[in-house]
């Protein structure tokens, strides 16, 4: 335990920013930009996460009211609803699971560049939190039992929606 504290310890300072970087002629306003700077910019990054958040709970509301929805017309969509018109149905659903993927890849590739550059920021701080440190110590995504990226499961979602669409309309089209 003592070596994962002292690595955590490696990775979380910057060495390359020390006091004497504190206590140039105006270095203090310098530093204080880049905190401002660096605090605005993480302000910014958690509200990315927050739209994220609210885009993933308006898709699920959504694909939860399409499934409720078809189980409430289970067998009047059997009997009267015709083929062409499940068609399109199910065109729109899965229409949207691909959206819903598509914005889900944007905000990861957002994320990702935010916290690059927040990471850059860090450098010129005596803490090196996001960049180094934290992620560090999740192992940087790379093991499931460290740190299971929040991407991987927001994309198995609307995958599963879609997959249940396709089995609903298989199945109620192969019943009539």
């Amino acid at each position: 335990m003592v070596s994962q504290s002292a690595n955590l310890a490696s990775r979380l300072w910057n060495t390359s920013v020390t006091s004497q970087h504190y206590a140039s002629p105006g270095a203090e306003k310098y530093q204080a930009a880049v905190l401002e700077q660096y605090k605005l910019y993480v302000e910014m990054a958690d509200r990315i996460s927050a739209r994220r958040s609210l885009t993933n709970t308006f898709f699920l509301t959504v694909n939860t009211g399409f499934l409720a929805g078809a189980s409430a017309l289970g067998r009047f969509a059997l009997r009267e609803v015709p083929v062409w018109g499940l068609s399109v149905a199910t065109l729109v659903v899965l229409f949207q699971c691909g959206v819903w993927l598509l914005l889900i890849r944007s905000y990861r590739q957002l994320n990702r560049a935010k916290y690059s550059v927040i990471g850059e920021l860090e450098r010129k701080l005596p803490a090196l939190l996001y960049g180094d440190a934290e992620w560090g110590e999740l192992g940087e995504g790379r093991s499931w039992g460290r740190y299971v990226r929040l991407t991987n499961v927001e994309l198995a979602v609307p995958v599963v929606f879609a997959a249940l669409y396709l089995v609903a309309v298989g199945v109620t089209v192969a019943m009539r």
